[in-house]
């Protein structure tokens, strides 16, 4: 595997694989990659005769009080792993790369981005649409590969790509989720044991919704706050739970058949996101 820390030596490499008239898959990532991850490489590798992964931990993304500092930087295991996955590049830029130092320009997805997690944490979607459309700038890739995971992240992308028309497929890959259903994280380190038993009961929350509405339940409000009490119950903060259109995130509808339940909830000091996406 090759690793490239500056956008010319990016832009080369893909240089030389698009004249031998190779296909080129993204997989960008904040680093401290786990099975979630590497399911986005496998699924890259089917996709794509070449393999970018990034790591980059996007200091725009984060909000006044939150993570950035502490974010787990696993460099060294990171590269391990991406090795043995069989990628065939990793960029790993500095932020002085990526951002000049008087940088004026944020791509910004309104009406989606102000929702839900945007609304707890002001400007993360700004900063990951930046990131994105300059990752999509550098590499210029047939293919790119998001985790279901964060749904509303990946409907920010898709609209952003829509709306830019910007040449890239943007392709979801199921949520990789532990024995008891958690869904892979690399915030999931910050939970103790005791929290990390506690944690899987997010998930069951989303279960316990989606199998309310597929057995014929038709108040969402009252799914929802029922959800809400038993997360509260489990010894969580949550922060929103909701029952959403697939399709553009607003709130379903009777009429509407394919859906998707967002939950952010705090447990200690780690905030867990999750979501489930059916038809009914």
């Amino acid at each position: 595997m090759h690793i490239v820390n500056t956008v010319s030596g990016l832009r080369d490499a893909v240089r030389a694989w698009r004249s031998a008239g190779q296909s080129i898959a993204l997989v960008p990532t904040m680093g401290n990659l786990h099975a979630g991850h590497l399911a986005l490489v496998s699924k890259a590798k089917e996709k794509a005769d070449r393999v970018v992964v990034s790591i980059f931990v996007n200091p725009t993304q984060f909000g006044v009080g939150e993570d950035f500092e502490t974010y787990p930087r696993t460099e060294q295991e990171d590269q391990e792993k991406l090795n043995a996955s069989g990628a065939n590049l990793l960029f790993l830029p500095a932020v002085s790369e990526i951002y000049a130092s008087d940088a004026k320009t944020t791509v910004s997805v309104a009406g989606l981005s102000e929702w839900y997690c945007g609304a707890s944490r002001p400007g993360h979607f700004d900063g990951v649409a930046t990131v994105v459309c300059k990752l999509f700038n550098m590499v210029q890739p047939d293919t790119a590969l998001f985790g279901l995971k964060d749904f509303q992240q990946l409907t920010v992308i898709r609209t952003m790509v829509r709306d830019l028309n910007v040449p890239v497929e943007i392709v979801g890959v199921e949520t990789v989720r532990d024995a008891s259903g958690l869904a892979m994280s690399s915030r999931n380190g910050y939970l103790t044991a005791d929290e990390k038993a506690v944690a899987a009961k997010l998930y069951q929350s989303l279960c316990i919704a989606r199998d309310a509405i597929l057995a014929g339940q038709q108040s969402y409000e009252e799914i929802e706050s029922r959800a809400l009490l038993f997360l509260r119950d489990s010894g969580f903060q949550p922060e929103y739970f909701a029952v959403c259109r697939a399709s553009d995130l607003k709130k379903a509808g009777a009429n509407d058949m394919d859906l998707v339940l967002l939950t952010a909830a705090r447990l200690g000091r780690t905030r867990l996101i999750d979501n489930i996406c059916f038809s009914r």
